[in-house]
């Protein structure tokens, strides 16, 4: 059921939407290729064993742990699909 100007699948697409952006975040997040021997941050040494348990980290745990801390609180909002969005 269309209401306004939204179409039939306009809810679903929004819910979609915001999945794919979350699947995205994460894949982004995820390491990849080389470890840093020194945090890109701070200039700490990373531990070798962090460095063979994540592949292409990059930063230590404690700036890491600022920077996810970061992310979460950033934007967990689907602004796309949101109303206020299309009136700006």
């Amino acid at each position: 059921m269309a209401s306004g100007w939204a179409s039939d699948g306009a809810v679903q697409d929004q819910i979609d939407s915001t999945v794919n952006d979350g699947v995205a975040r994460v894949r982004n997040a995820v390491g990849q290729g080389e470890s840093e021997a020194f945090c890109l941050e701070c200039g700490e040494p990373i531990p070798e064993a962090r460095r063979q348990a994540l592949k292409g980290v990059k930063f230590c745990v404690n700036c890491q742990s600022k920077l996810d801390q970061q992310q979460h609180t950033a934007s967990l909002y689907n602004r796309r699909g949101s109303k206020d969005s299309q009136l700006r």
